[in-house]
């Protein structure tokens, strides 16, 4: 290991193990080709801990896509795992698929509060939902007993409905914990979209109670959103 960034270098690594990555690697670009042989694949070994090496190359990323294990997967959750370092620091889209198969239900659900965290979630929900053809459902979930500003959340909708006249859009308010409400819309979602701080270091560590409750209770594949530019035709 190198004393001054503490990362492995390839002459560390027992050649063993440099063999099978280079063959996951290329059984992963070979599944690829297969499924999807108009789309453009390259591969890349890097060097050092997972979570950091994929922050760097995700700095240039549209979004970076990691699995977990199924429900039963509470280690990649847990603080200082990779799917929770990158969705509570990389600044693209983080989407956190699970092995499960799914039937394809054609809503994506979004989790809308008064926050601005929750804007650019919200914005790429709506490109997702005109991408798949879908449903969007959006979730606004408190608390028995607090106070629900309807008015702000309506308003939210109402601007990207204007760019987004094509979806249909489900406001669906729930008396309840925003986690349990969340993850009872993903049981028929083909996608939950939930915003994050991406506050660093320290953000990482008190990543949203929310959306790491979220990342571990949810059926579908999630995505955690804290920066987001949409594209600049072809929404309405």
């Amino acid at each position: 290991m190198d004393p001054s960034t503490g990362q492995i270098g390839k002459n560390a690594i027992p050649d063993a193990l440099l063999r099978r990555g280079q063959r996951i690697l290329l059984e992963a670009e070979a599944f690829v080709r297969e499924r999807c042989p108009a789309v453009e694949v390259t591969t890349q070994e890097a060097e050092g801990a997972p979570a950091p090496a994929l922050r760097e190359l995700a700095k240039g990323a549209t979004e970076v896509v990691v699995g977990r294990c199924g429900l039963g997967g509470f280690n990649d959750l847990l603080p200082g795992s990779v799917s929770v370092d990158l969705a509570g620091r990389a600044t693209c889209p983080v989407v956190v698929v699970s092995g499960e198969l799914r039937p394809v239900y054609e809503e994506v659900v979004v989790g809308v509060n008064t926050s601005s965290v929750c804007e650019p979630a919200l914005a790429y929900a709506f490109e997702q939902a005109r991408l798949r053809g879908a449903t969007l459902r959006a979730v606004h979930a408190l608390a028995p007993g607090a106070a629900h500003d309807m008015d702000e959340v309506h308003d939210r909708l109402e601007a990207l409905r204007k760019e987004y006249a094509q979806v249909t859009v489900i406001e669906d308010v729930r008396s309840e914990q925003p986690v349990d409400a969340l993850a009872d819309a993903s049981e028929s979602a083909d996608l939950l979209v939930v915003g994050s701080h991406g506050l660093g270091t320290v953000g990482s560590r008190l990543f949203s109670s929310v959306s790491r409750g979220v990342l571990f209770q949810a059926r579908c594949p999630v995505v955690a959103v804290h920066s987001w530019r949409p594209p600049a035709s072809g929404r309405s």
